[in-house]
């Protein structure tokens, strides 16, 4: 009876390990914080914004105690990383159109309308860079209604409506100032030691024996 009362014993705490592990593997793993954490590291300070696009593994931020801004795929896997004063401007697209977006010296065109459904809404974020220009997150697509975590076409607009605001506070930044190249302190040359004298140095002094 004991060596019973042990194993069932021994059988629930490795239940309740594996439980454990399991469940903290899987808060490890989860999309956002996944790209939470790179967005972290590659902007080397917590984002003062960001989005992610669910399901998709995709995702955006920016600090400005760095003064870089970030986009991630893959969840987190690959990012790229941009000064914060490359970000251009932004665009709130519906259905493959253009509904609102904010660009660095233009007046923002603001969402003028409310949608309650749609297909597909997609932030895209465009940088000053000809390697890559944009960045596209879809916030919504078809089939997003059947994810455990999913909201709705209209949560997705106004999400993608406040980073458009964000994104114009940013826009509206002046650009950060150059800063001055270090000045590198140069070591003084060295003093060549003094001639050796020789006997024929007429300032030597003669021995009066010679």
């Amino acid at each position: 009876m004991g060596d019973l009362a042990r194993m069932l014993l021994l059988l629930g705490l490795a239940g309740t390990v594996v439980t454990f592990l399991g469940s903290a593997a899987i808060w490890m793993m989860d999309e956002d914080r996944r790209i939470r954490r790179a967005l972290r590291r590659v902007l080397k300070a917590e984002p003062d914004s960001l989005v992610i696009a669910r399901g998709r593994g995709r995702g955006a931020g920016f600090a400005f105690e760095s003064g870089l801004a970030a986009v991630a795929w893959d969840r987190g896997a690959w990012c790229l990383v941009y000064r914060i004063d490359e970000l251009m401007g932004a665009e709130l697209l519906i259905d493959g159109r253009v509904v609102a977006r904010a660009f660095r010296n233009e007046p923002r065109r603001a969402l003028d309308q409310v949608v309650s459904t749609a297909s597909q809404v997609t932030l895209r974020l465009i940088f000053d860079d000809p390697r890559h220009p944009d960045f596209e997150l879809d916030l919504w697509l078809i089939g997003d209604e059947a994810r455990r975590e999913a909201t709705s076409p209209a949560a997705a607009i106004q999400e993608a409506n406040r980073w458009l605001a964000r994104s114009e506070a940013v826009l509206r930044r002046p650009p950060a100032a150059p800063q001055p190249a270090p000045v590198v302190a140069r070591p003084e040359p060295a003093r060549a030691p003094p001639p050796a004298a020789t006997d024929n140095d007429p300032e030597l002094p003669w021995d009066e024996d010679e």
